[in-house]
């Protein structure tokens, strides 16, 4: 097996989020694909989100990647958090991100939490209300994040 070299600063590190198997009805049976669901970020503000279909779960991975590198954004970080307290809607998921002291480390649930460590944040408190949907709660916080003032 071979070993991986050690992360070269700047680079991107990647997180699954959610893996989708989906089947769709055609003339010859069903054709089954997969969706990923993906976030990248480099921890020290800069994180996008990509997702994506293809015929084998790899490939699918792949692709999510690709386009979460095209669509990054760049968070403006104060002191290991956020400068002031933000929210935002994203069809039905509204998100509300809090500024925290040193050491509280992060206060948030599933699809927020993996956004807000890959984007460097270390103190954080936030709230997601309304949508369960993975793909909108992302999304969500990556608009929350993108309102922030330096």
């Amino acid at each position: 097996m071979m070993q991986r070299e050690p992360a070269v600063k700047g680079e991107f590190e990647e997180k699954v989020l959610q893996i989708r198997r989906v089947s769709k009805k055609t003339k010859g049976g069903n054709t089954i694909s997969f969706a990923a669901l993906v976030v990248v970020g480099n921890k020290n503000g800069k994180v996008g989100t990509g997702y994506s279909k293809a015929k084998d779960v790899a490939t699918a991975i792949g692709k999510a990647v690709a386009q979460a590198k095209r669509n990054l954004i760049v968070v403006k970080l104060k002191d290991n958090s956020i400068a002031h307290l933000v929210s935002a809607k994203y069809e039905s998921a509204h998100v509300i991100l809090k500024p925290a002291p040193k050491g509280t480390g992060i206060i948030a649930g599933g699809s927020i939490r993996s956004v807000v460590e890959l984007s460097g944040i270390k103190d954080i408190s936030a709230k997601m209300i309304g949508a369960n949907n993975k793909i909108s709660n992302v999304r969500c916080t990556l608009e929350a994040l993108g309102k922030l003032k330096g």
